[in-house]
């Protein structure tokens, strides 16, 4: 495995723009929970990275078409199955501007207008604070945790999740999904029946002001939080129950996927032991 540095991010620096982003992902995600059936855990309703940001991929309405949160360029990308296409700079302007002007160009495209989502309530901030270096910074730090969290997924025998950014949230999640249920759950009900894990990542939120990454389980076995962790990676019991890694610990490594790929491996392999449901040969990366 080749040696890769992850970018510094500032985390009083990126705030705003983070703001302003988790904002433009929200209006994304409206319209694929408007245009998509749904599937389970809402996987219908999360973008994927892509190379220059966040995509969500082809949405079929009565016309398709492809949105893209273009972080390197710094633009709201759009492009419909006839050739029309939309390139709206991102400058730090409220959600409902953007979303706005998402409107206007899918139903000038032809795209019915019950594909539409309707507003967001309390998106009419601006972000006068927006940049687009810190957009940049934000780009090659998604890119470089989802290629570690993609070969981690490929060592993985059992049911996963797609490597996704939740709109809602702000963070790039996978989730390990065992095959177990809880025998008190409606086995219908996957949110509350599916035993699994999220490893994830975010740019920071209200309990943790930082970029951090994260592993938690539902349901939590007792085990769990004993088992032994690698220096840098606490288990905490706020403002959530799961085992967290402040992402500036892994910007002064020198092999930060190789350490990444350890500690989700550790806790993997304990939730196989613990959560049940699954037993899998140990992963190996080279």
């Amino acid at each position: 495995m080749t040696a890769r540095h992850f970018p510094t991010l500032d985390p009083l620096a990126l705030a705003e723009t983070r703001d302003a982003l988790h904002q433009y992902a929200q209006i994304l995600g409206a319209y694929l929970k408007t245009c998509r059936p749904k599937r389970k855990h809402w996987w219908h309703a999360s973008l994927r990275p892509s190379l220059r940001g966040l995509s969500t991929g082809v949405v079929h309405a009565n016309i398709s078409f492809e949105l893209l949160l273009d972080l390197r360029a710094g633009e709201l990308q759009g492009e419909t199955a006839t050739g029309e296409r939309l390139a709206e700079p991102l400058r730090g302007q409220s959600g409902a501007e953007l979303a706005t002007r998402l409107q206007s160009f899918l139903i000038d495209a032809g795209v019915e207008t019950s594909s539409a989502p309707p507003p967001s309530p309390g998106a009419g901030e601006t972000f006068s604070g927006y940049s687009a270096q810190q957009a940049d910074g934000l780009a090659s730090a998604l890119d470089s945790v989802s290629a570690a969290m993609a070969l981690f997924r490929a060592g993985i025998r059992a049911e996963t999740s797609p490597i996704q950014l939740w709109p809602h949230h702000f963070d790039l999640s996978m989730l390990w999904l065992p095959g177990g249920k809880i025998p008190s759950e409606d086995p219908a009900d996957e949110e509350a029946a599916d035993k699994q894990m999220n490893f994830g990542f975010t740019f920071g939120d209200a309990g943790i002001p930082e970029p951090y990454l994260y592993v938690t389980a539902y349901p939590l076995p007792a085990g769990l939080p004993r088992i032994s962790l690698p220096a840098g990676t606490t288990w905490r019991t706020q403002p959530f129950n799961g085992a967290v890694l402040l992402y500036r610990t892994l910007e002064n490594m020198d092999e930060p996927a190789a350490y990444l790929l350890d500690l989700w491996q550790t806790l993997l392999a304990a939730g196989e032991q613990q959560l049940g449901g699954y037993n899998s040969t140990e992963a190996k990366w080279n």
